[in-house]
């Protein structure tokens, strides 16, 4: 149903008014509620202070002792009072009997002729002197002002109010006013002033309370007033809203209407001027300057359809390309799972979402050597292809650097002095960087401002590893960074990501939060390293729900195997002969803590010399890698480099039948080799030539 703009202004003038008034209704009733509540409040705290004060103190200890004597003279116990439900008639007329005495004497007509003439001329409703016996919670009457059948006689007791009564332990007397609504009493303004002796001591309490059930009457009265009032200035002004507002703004809207409501006839009709263009609205006020402001749109209407088209076609060129950097992003990431077929030590996958065609977080991984993994989660500013390009280069950076064999701290800062040069769009990047020693499971990170990494030890759960940031890359020159070391066991896993992981938003604008990041990650932590991105990556989907990606989401994940053997004992030297001392070392030392024979650790040692020499003389090796693996009356051996591909297997053995001037050159150290050795393997993985020899003893 449409409903005019003229009724939805009265409708919403006259919601308007009504919460107005009913709001300067609720003022104004407050203030003055609030005023006579205060006036009473402080007549009766006045009134109390009053007849405290005008009582002759000591003669109130005197009958108040005489008083409580007697009624606890028939409680059961000193903290229960006494059972007056089971007082007949004749018990009751006992009880009173014994106050005859305090009634009659001189102190109490005294006190109570005081308290009788204040309470008349103060219009007092009740006014009494009691005494607050705190072990059975029990106001004890002494004297009433009431003249009248009604009073409580001396002795009459009824419960302390709670209030009072933890006021009273407190050591406070003076009980504050309060208000108060009884069925059979109406309105009250009570309170208490403490009648004290000489010695300061408090021999009871003064009570007065005012009836205020013609100030409530009042109060009604005067809310009903006052809605009167403000119903019938809220009606006069809303008549008069309206005629003026149909005349100042529902007329001229109309005519604006009518002239839009045209615009694709006229231009269909090929017309010179249109109805729009032919609007004379002249107001003076801003519905004239929308008028003008409509003409302005309709010419600049025109000319943004004669560019649409070329527009449309520039976007769906550019979104082509952007396809195409898209593809060629997503394959400068490693993709190809698993990585390291030949490698049973460990397991890895990773994924990167970007939330544009192209974005700015990427990872990395990669070998260093034989023993050294490289793992890379890093995270560029801002999205698109600004933080695609500046991924590249970072990327490229950062893998050159950690291939030399260089520290994450050491990476982290050339990387980021090579990054400040020059950039002038002041972009930076978030890094996380480790490097793993595959035989111990030795991990050294630094980190660049990234999130923190998650970590489940064998068995355990996945938790935060809180590690002290440094500041991002390209943010500072010369900035130093600092690096820690993880210790992972068989069966440990290693989950990195970047912020669009934790800060991806449902929406309600609700972050995912790491909170929820770790729920998801241990109800699935038994799994495999693709199976849990892939449930992590369902639990964000399932949160986020039909909200937009708002950032790219890059999650890598590393699981430690545990092989159920020994782990290979490795180091890592440069190919040179003269590190040829350092590999027999090495060799040495590690079969000798397990035990080998002499005669072996003297084959292992020629072995050693024959290999590490080929390598240094003739691979173009820039690093090698050493391992050595034992086990009972059984060790392996592994040359690992990243020269160029050679198979010393496929070399065939020299005639030894052969007078050796008549034999081949070379080939007598392989041979060599191969007799002294049980078993020999070779392949070429991920770019390293990696030998592997078994000897037996």
């Amino acid at each position: 149903m449409r409903i005019s703009l003229r009724t939805k202004v009265i409708v919403a003038v006259l919601l308007m008014a009504v919460v107005v008034a009913g709001v300067a209704g609720a003022i104004s009733y407050s203030v003055y509620s609030r005023t006579m509540e205060e006036h009473y409040e402080r007549l009766t705290v006045n009134t109390a202070s009053s007849a405290a004060s005008m009582v002759d103190a000591q003669a109130v200890a005197e009958l108040a002792e005489r008083t409580v004597e007697i009624y606890r003279s028939l409680c059961p116990a000193p903290d229960t009072p006494p059972d007056f439900a089971s007082f007949d008639e004749a018990d009751w007329e006992a009880y009173y009997g014994a106050f005859a005495e305090i009634t009659a004497s001189p102190a109490y007509q005294q006190a109570f002729d005081t308290l009788s003439a204040l309470k008349e001329d103060n219009e007092v409703l009740w006014m009494y002197v009691a005494f607050m016996d705190e072990q059975t919670g029990q106001g004890i009457y002494i004297i009433d002002a009431d003249a009248t059948e009604d009073a409580c006689p001396p002795g009459t007791c009824g419960d302390i109010e709670p209030e009072n009564l933890a006021l009273i332990r407190q050591g406070i007397y003076d009980f504050p006013p309060y208000i108060t609504n009884y069925e059979e009493f109406g309105w009250l303004s009570s309170a208490a002033a403490a009648i004290t002796d000489d010695q300061g001591n408090v021999v009871a309490n003064a009570f007065v309370d005012f009836s205020m059930n013609e100030v409530m009457a009042d109060r009604e009265d005067f809310l009903l007033r006052l809605v009167a009032i403000l119903a019938a200035v809220t009606l006069g002004l809303i008549l008069a809203l309206a005629y003026a507002f149909s005349r100042a703004v529902v007329r001229p809207i109309n005519q604006l209407a009518q002239a839009t409501g045209s615009f694709v006839s006229d231009k269909q009709q090929d017309r010179d001027s249109s109805a729009i263009s032919r609007l004379n609205i002249r107001t003076g006020d801003e519905l004239e300057k929308l008028s003008s402001s409509i003409c302005q749109m309709e010419r600049e209407i025109n000319s943004y359809i004669t560019d649409l088209t070329r527009v449309t076609a520039e976007r769906e060129r550019i979104g082509a390309e952007l396809d195409v950097a898209r593809n060629i992003q997503a394959s400068m990431l490693p993709c190809i799972f698993p990585p390291f077929p030949q490698r049973e030590e460990f397991s890895i996958f990773a994924a990167m979402d970007p939330a544009k065609e192209v974005g700015g977080d990427f990872y990395d991984f990669f070998l260093v050597d034989d023993d050294h993994l490289a793992l890379v989660m890093a995270d560029v500013s801002g999205k698109g292809v600004p933080a695609a390009m500046f991924m590249v280069i970072a990327k490229t950076l950062l893998k050159n650097a950690a291939q030399t064999g260089m520290s994450p701290k050491a990476v982290l800062e050339k990387v980021n002095d090579q990054l400040c040069e020059n950039n002038d769009a002041e972009m930076f990047v978030t890094v996380w960087l480790g490097i793993l020693e595959i035989s111990t499971g030795r991990l050294i990170c630094a980190n660049a401002g990234h999130e923190y990494p998650a970590i489940r030890r064998a068995g355990g759960e996945f938790e935060l590893f809180r590690d002290r940031h440094g500041f991002v890359l390209a943010g500072m020159e010369h900035a130093r960074y600092r690096e820690y070391e993880l210790d992972l066991s068989g069966g440990d896993m290693l989950f990195v990501y970047t912020d669009g992981v934790a800060e991806a938003t449902d929406s309600q604008e609700q972050l995912y939060g790491t909170d929820r990041m770790l729920a998801a990650l241990n109800r699935c932590r038994n799994v495999g390293c693709e199976e849990l991105l892939r449930d992590v990556r369902a639990d964000i989907d399932a949160f986020v729900g039909e909200a937009p990606q708002f950032d790219d989401i890059t999650m890598l994940a590393l699981e430690l195997k545990d092989l159920g053997r020994g782990r290979m004992s490795k180091i890592n030297l440069r190919p040179e002969l003269e590190c040829i001392g350092q590999a027999t070392a090495f060799f040495e030392e590690t079969l000798a803590g397990h035990g080998a024979p002499a005669r072996v650790i003297a084959q292992v040692n020629v072995v050693v010399d024959e290999i590490f020499s080929n390598i240094a003389r003739y691979s173009g090796a820039t690093s090698v890698t050493l391992g050595c693996e034992t086990e009972e009356g059984f060790v392996r051996l592994r040359f690992s480099d990243n020269g160029r591909p050679y198979d010393p297997t496929q070399k065939p053995d020299p005639d030894t039948t052969l007078p050796l001037e008549e034999r081949g050159e070379g080939g007598m150290g392989v041979f060599l080799v191969k007799q002294i050795t049980d078993a020999i393997t070779y392949h070429y993985s991920d770019g390293f030539n990696v030998l592997t020899l078994e000897k037996r003893w």
